[in-house]
Order: structure tokens, then C-alpha cells, then sequence
């Protein structure tokens, strides 16, 4: 084996740790994908032969390049239109993306993460999902062990104080299945029962034509939203998926995948619905390659394209 095949060796077999790391830095797959290529193209022009540990060479590049990738997604989602949501990723082949355990990955955990600090961010994500010891993770971010210890500490705080208890997933699935019955069927009191009492709906377009812009929040809103695009459930086909360690429904209609509808929920029913209606952020979890022309049935009355993948 030469150098770069082995190089390349090693890189594969950190590969999943790294988009795993990249991936809850960023909230999004393709952003994610994107990273990891370019850690890939330092470790081929690094010098590989003072490497001690290559698996934390990769790391600490991946994340040092995701805090920096961060800063300027922030920047740019200043003039996103309408709520802004994770873009999904495809978790049924590896539930916890390379990671020791499935934390800081659903919808709900990632966009607390958002108010956090890059450096709050990268520390929670290493020590909580990849368990890296603080020494580990003061030496990727170039800091020391104390002021490690301080930022995971604010960050868990942070996703304590905000977060209630998360409903079985078992629960989650019957909920989001049970949801899309009742608005499919129009049975809005069924729907109501299982929303919670401050449930907000939010619906990620980034402007395309139809796609709801605020935020809709608190019981009634919701169902008088839901009510009101009841229209939206003819011809329309559900597919499941793991997305983000949960089930979610990708959204069809001829054959064409244009959007993927998840729940957060708690024990006190569903707290978040989540529209992801921007074309471009559902990649990761189709299945269906589509012209880029192919219109895509959208809520309500929205026409976009879905992007070829």
C-alpha cells in the first residue's frame, strides 16, 4: 500500500466521526459533506509523517474548520426568509453519525444549539455525543482545561433550561403518524388533542411563494392553519424515514418528493411541527432524482424546483 492509500485508509475510517462533528456544528448535510472533503484534501498535503494521532489530527481539523464554517452560516442565515430549520440527514444506516451516542442530533437539540456560542458549541457536541475528555477537547480548541470544563457547563445549562422531557421514541412516531391522519381526514379535534398548549408550527422555505413565513404559535393558530390546508393531503404520498434519530415523513405528490414533515414532541404531546419545504435541504433524505425544472407541490400554493441530486 502507498502513502496516499493509506493516508486515505485512515481518512475513511475517522470519515463518519468527522461529518458526525461537522454535521451538529452546522445543521446541515451538505455543508457537512462539504468540510469533510476539504479536511480530505489537508490530510493528502499535510506532512502525514509528524502526525502522532491521526484520528485526532482529522478531528481537530474538522473542527476547528466547522467553528469557522459556523460563524459565517450565521452571517448568511441573517437573510434567510421565514423560520430557519436544520436540513434533515438520513440516519437509518448510522443512528448516531459516527458518534458514541445520539445526542445533539434531533431537530430539537440542534436548534437550541443555534444560541449557543461556536466554541459552547463544538465543546458540548465533543464531549457530549463523542464523549472526548476535556484535556481532548482543550486541545482542539486551543484552550484549557478549566475554561473547557466552563463552556460545556454553560452549554448543558443552556440545553437543560429550555428543553422538556422528550417523549418516548415509540411516542414521537405515534404522535407524528396520528397527526398526519387527523389533518389528512380533517379531523381537527383529533389533531388539537395532540398538540400541546404553547405548540408553534414552523415551515422553512426561505422565501418560496406559498410557504409560510412566522411562526404560528399556540394551539388554535395551529389547527386554524392546519384546517385551512386540508386541501393540501389529496394525491398526496408518505414515506418514512429516520431522519436526525427520528421518524419523519417525506413528503410526495407524482412522484416527487418536495418537502419533509417532522414533530418534536414531549410527554405533553407535540410541541413543534416542522415544515422543511426548501428544496435544497432535503437531499440527504430522498430517494427521488428530479430535474432540475420538476415543479414541486408546496405549501399552500408554493411552486419551487427540487434540485437534481
Amino acid at each position: 500500500m502507498d502513502d496516499l492509500e493509506e493516508a486515505a485508509a485512515v481518512f475513511m475510517g475517522v470519515r463518519p466521526r468527522l461529518f458526525g462533528i461537522a454535521y451538529r456544528m452546522l445543521s446541515s448535510a451538505t455543508e457537512a459533506e462539504d468540510l469533510v472533503q476539504e479536511v480530505w484534501l489537508r490530510w493528502q498535503t499535510c506532512d502525514r509523517s509528524v502526525v502522532v494521532n491521526p484520528a485526532a489530527f482529522l478531528a481537530t481539523t474538522a473542527t476547528r474548520l466547522a467553528i469557522n464554517a459556523l460563524q459565517s452560516a450565521r452571517v448568511r442565515r441573517e437573510t434567510y426568509v421565514g423560520p430557519w430549520l436544520p436540513e434533515p440527514v438520513d440516519t437509518s444506516a448510522d443512528p448516531y453519525l459516527g458518534a458514541e451516542r445520539g445526542e445533539a442530533l434531533e431537530f430539537a437539540a440542534l436548534m437550541l444549539m443555534e444560541k449557543l456560542t461556536p466554541n459552547e458549541r463544538a465543546a458540548y457536541v465533543l464531549r457530549e455525543a463523542f464523549d472526548y475528555s476535556y484535556a481532548q477537547i482543550a486541545d482542539i480548541l486551543q484552550s484549557t482545561e478549566p475554561a473547557v470544563r466552563q463552556l460545556v457547563s454553560r452549554a448543558r445549562k443552556h440545553m437543560a433550561g429550555e428543553r422538556r422531557t422528550p417523549a418516548t421514541a415509540a411516542a414521537q412516531r405515534e404522535l407524528l403518524s396520528t397527526f398526519i391522519t387527523a389533518a389528512r381526514t380533517g379531523d381537527m379535534a383529533a389533531l388539537e388533542r395532540l398538540l400541546s398548549a404553547d405548540v408553534t408550527s414552523l415551515s422553512d422555505g426561505n422565501g418560496k411563494l406559498g410557504v409560510a413565513r412566522k411562526v404560528l404559535v399556540g394551539v388554535p393558530a395551529v389547527t386554524q392553519f392546519m384546517n385551512a390546508i386540508t386541501w393540501f393531503w389529496d394525491g398526496l404520498d408518505v414515506r418514512w424515514v429516520s431522519a436526525n434519530g427520528q421518524v419523519s415523513a417525506v413528503l410526495r405528490r407524482n412522484g416527487v418528493e418536495f418537502g419533509v414533515l417532522a414533530v418534536s414532541t414531549t410527554t405533553d404531546g407535540i410541541d413543534r411541527v416542522l415544515w422543511m419545504l426548501n428544496p435544497e435541504k432535503i437531499a440527504a433524505v430522498s430517494d427521488v432524482s428530479e430535474s432540475p425544472t420538476s415543479q414541486s407541490p408546496l405549501l399552500p400554493g408554493h411552486e419551487g424546483r427540487l434540485r437534481q441530486s
